[in-house]
This record gives C-alpha cells, sequence and structure tokens, in this order.
C-alpha cells in the first residue's frame, strides 16, 4: 500500500513550493497568483529508510527499492470553494481521493507575495478550508441520504452519514463519528473532515528553528501532535544541492531533517502505517502495512496469491537480522521464528513466506 497525501491550503500560502521540494521536481508552478495550479499535480517519492540501506548491504542485493508515498498538490481553495468559488467543486473532488489531508498554512510575511486576505492568519485560514470542506460534505451527505437515494446504502453507511448529518446541523465536531464506525466504512464514506490531518505552517528562513508569532499562535490553538514547520522555499532550496553539501547547509541553518521526513514520520502515525522488509541477494525491499496487520495480510501486499496461499512467515527482526548479518546465521542462531496466520507483524520485520500457489 501507498501513502497518498493531498497538500491544500489557500492560494499563495506556497503549495506548489512545498510540492516541489518534497518531490524534487518542478513539476507544479510556483507562480505568484491564484489558481496557477488547476489540474492536481501528483509525485510520487521513496521513503527514506536507513534499515533498508543496511539490509540491501548484508543481503548484497543488486536492488534496493523503498516504499512510496504521493503527494498531491491541489490548487489554492477560497471561500465559496463548496459553491463552485476559485473552480473549487473540482479541487474538492481531487481531496476526496487521498489518504491525508496536508494543511498548509502561511505564517510569514512577504511584501513579495501576494496575500488573499489583508493581513496574515494562519488559524483564520485554516478555518476558512476546513469550513469549505465541512460544507461540501453536508451537500453530499444530503444527497446520498435523499430518498430516492438512500436504498443504495447499507445499513452502516447510513447510520455513519445520518450520524455526520446530526453533528454538523447541531454544530458538533464531525470527527466524533470515527470512534463510532469501522476504518472500512469511514473510508467508503469519502468525506473531507473525517480524513486524518497534518498541519503544516510554512515560514521564512529566520523561524525554521523556533517559529514565529504566527506559528506560536497556531501551535497554541492545534498543539504539537499533528502540527509540523516547514520552510517550503529553504526545503526546495536543500534539494537543488548536490548531495555532499546538503547536510552542512542543513547544519548551518540548523536543520535537523528535511521536511519531507517530518511529514512521512507524521503522516505514518496518524494513519497508523508500519513497515516491514524482505531481503535477499536479488532485492532489499520495503513494505507499508497497516498497524497489527496479520502476516497473511502483510503477504497479500506482495502478491494476492502469497495471501491465498499462505502457509508460514519465516521472521526475523530487524536487529536480530542486523546482528548476524543476514538469513543464514539468524537461523543457525535461533533467532529465525516461524510464525502463523495469527501472527501481527512488527515494524521492521524482515520476512520471508511460505505460500502454495
Amino acid at each position: 500500500m501507498s501513502l497518498k497525501c493531498g497538500i491544500v491550503g489557500l492560494p499563495n500560502v506556497g503549495k506548489s513550493t512545498l510540492f516541489n521540494a518534497l518531490t524534487n521536481s518542478s513539476k507544479a508552478q510556483a507562480e505568484n497568483f491564484p489558481f496557477c495550479t488547476i489540474d492536481p499535480n501528483i509525485g510520487v517519492v521513496p521513503v527514506p529508510d536507513s534499515r533498508l540501506d543496511q539490509l540491501a548491504e548484508i543481503s548484497q542485493s543488486k536492488k534496493k527499492i523503498n516504499t512510496t508515498i504521493s503527494f498531491v498538490d491541489i490548487a489554492g481553495l477560497v471561500k465559496g470553494a463548496s459553491k463552485g468559488e476559485g473552480l473549487g467543486n473540482k479541487f474538492l473532488s481531487h481531496i476526496r481521493e487521498v489518504d491525508a489531508i496536508i494543511h498548509l498554512v502561511r505564517c510569514f510575511d512577504s511584501k513579495d507575495i501576494q496575500n488573499v486576505n489583508k493581513d496574515i492568519n494562519p488559524i483564520r485560514d485554516l478555518e476558512i478550508i476546513e469550513t469549505e470542506m465541512l460544507l461540501a460534505d453536508l451537500e453530499s451527505i444530503q444527497k446520498r441520504i435523499d430518498k430516492k437515494n438512500r436504498k443504495n446504502l447499507d445499513k452502516e453507511m447510513l447510520n455513519l452519514l445520518e450520524s455526520g448529518l446530526d453533528c454538523i446541523n447541531k454544530n458538533i465536531d464531525i470527527e466524533i463519528i470515527k470512534t463510532k464506525f469501522s476504518k472500512k466504512t469511514l473510508k467508503l464514506s469519502g468525506l473531507l473532515t473525517i480524513k486524518p490531518k497534518i498541519f503544516v505552517c510554512n515560514v521564512d528562513e529566520k523561524s525554521i528553528e523556533k517559529g514565529n508569532k504566527y506559528t506560536e499562535i497556531f501551535i497554541k490553538k492545534f498543539g504539537y501532535e499533528n502540527t509540523v514547520i516547514i520552510s517550503a522555499d529553504i526545503e526546495n532550496q536543500i534539494n537543488n544541492l548536490p548531495k555532499e553539501e546538503k547536510n552542512k547547509y542543513m547544519e548551518m541553518i540548523k536543520l535537523k531533517e528535511t521536511g519531507l521526513n517530518t511529514l512521512i514520520q507524521k503522516g505514518y502515525k496518524i494513519l497508523e502505517l508500519e513497515t516491514y522488509f524482505t531481503s535477499g541477494p536479488e532485492e532489499s525491499r520495503a513494505w507499508t502495512i497497516q498497524k497489527n496487520c496479520y502476516a497473511p495480510k502483510a503477504a497479500g501486499e506482495i502478491h494476492t496469491d502469497f495471501e491465498k496461499g499462505f502457509i508460514k512467515a519465516e521472521a526475523v527482526s530487524f536487529k536480530d537480522f542486523i546482528e548476524n548479518k543476514g538469513w543464514i546465521n539468524s537461523r543457525s542462531n535461533g533467532k529465525m521464528r516461524l510464525e502463523g496466520k495469527d501472527y501481527i507483524v512488527k515494524d521492521g520485520d524482515v520476512l520471508n513466506f511460505r505460500f502454495n500457489t
């Protein structure tokens, strides 16, 4: 499975610049006017993982394959988007297709980059976006539970939509319904406002280390848990540097890790994702799974036949695999386990599946 994150925000907050930085490309147009990006740009990025590098070295793998994350640059929303303002309906439809939403808010002053509002206020900007998504959900729910359409819904989906409508009508946080329904039904609902969210405060260079007055106000309201402080412009500059100069520059500006790494860590956490590995002379590869994933389901990430014909999983922890320098010593030293269908795969497991075709 591959994580898909949509970058949303008002025009000119730095979405396309951040997208360019994250995907190390110039695919998105970073122009200084609203609605520059109309169709969503999609960038598929390998997920950095130093563990994979170590596995490939020990197994002397011919290939090393990272798992991936997709970033979708969705054009700037404005107030009234749910009613079609600023091509809003088209933009909102793109958000429905992502697993998580990256809310990018402007937390920097600039005379050179115009702002759609008179002043810089990240809390207000976020509330505009979330209001438009809520209104879009309201319209969607009303259509789907209409007498003509409700017959096409199963009982759980109907209950979810009616609960969502009740929350909206009573001005209750709609996210409360996430505790009452299965993850599968929540995902199938397509509701924008219940998607996992990461808040990204886009700052200038001098605010990277400690933030500024705008980030302070924002974090005071929304907390640190799902908030990341990034300078999209600086991230872009880092990606354009030769590899040997990147670390030096990051040290100079006191940046401990790139925005990509930080966003991936947050994304994996809020979506409850983990990584397991396969490793051998042909290739070492990382695979993304849901937390508490059973071994047959994990095998199915490689191929559906692996899940259907699952017999056993040969499992070694990452630590043991490294300490024993691969499969042979892990087996002979008793560090390899044979696990069955009820085994819950752990983050970092190195697995080899036995199966019938």
